[in-house]
């Protein structure tokens, strides 16, 4: 009984995540339209960056963010940090989280959830201990457990506990609750790395 209540919430959390991104992206498609003529007028193509990270049950998807950086061109012969790479545009866009709103599309094809924990690198896949690695037991989400507490204002060991007991204690409420926790740090900045 448990055990089919568990997977009628997830078709509703799953239906929840379809909804709201539709809607979003419907809502919010002259704001992107209008960050994607600024990317190309700015840096050129591409408008998108993409990245592999791992999702549900560790399988890899590609990750859509609108791009804030230039390429990598050596100055000097030597590469330019990210810190370098960084355009005026993109700082704004990393400020109010713009950035991530092609996440949306994310959502829409099943690869994120709205709320869940966040993606990760492949690279980090053989660094995972047996329990840290149960967070892929849940999608990953544009927002999550660690993101409500501040962003990286907790370390990682701390992430992966709080992912963790996300997934052992997973609701409907605890995702509202998450997503609720979620807009004042989103708006206000808070705990966010450059």
């Amino acid at each position: 009984m448990a055990a089919q209540r568990h997977r009628a919430q997830l078709a509703i959390k799953r239906a929840v995540d379809v909804v709201v991104a539709a809607v979003a992206l419907l809502l919010l498609s002259p704001l992107m339209a209008v960050i994607a003529a600024a990317i190309l007028l700015t840096m050129g193509p591409p408008v998108l960056f993409r990245h592999r990270r791992l999702g549900l049950a560790g399988r890899e998807f590609t990750l859509l963010k609108f791009r804030t950086m230039r390429g990598r061109p050596p100055a000097h012969g030597v590469p330019l940090d990210d810190e370098q790479r960084i355009t005026r545009l993109g700082r704004v866009l990393r400020l109010v989280t713009f950035e991530e709103l092609t996440e949306l599309v994310n959502v829409l094809r099943g690869d994120l959830s709205l709320v869940g924990p966040r993606p990760l690198l492949p690279e980090y896949r053989e660094f995972y201990t047996p329990e840290q690695w149960r967070r892929h037991e849940m999608p990953p989400g544009m927002a999550g457990p660690a993101l409500a507490a501040g962003r990286n204002a907790l370390s990682w060991e701390d992430k992966f506990a709080a992912d963790v007991a996300y997934v052992d204690h997973w609701s409907l409420w605890l995702d509202a609750k998450i997503m609720l926790k979620t807009i004042p740090v989103v708006l206000f900045n808070s705990g966010r790395a450059a």
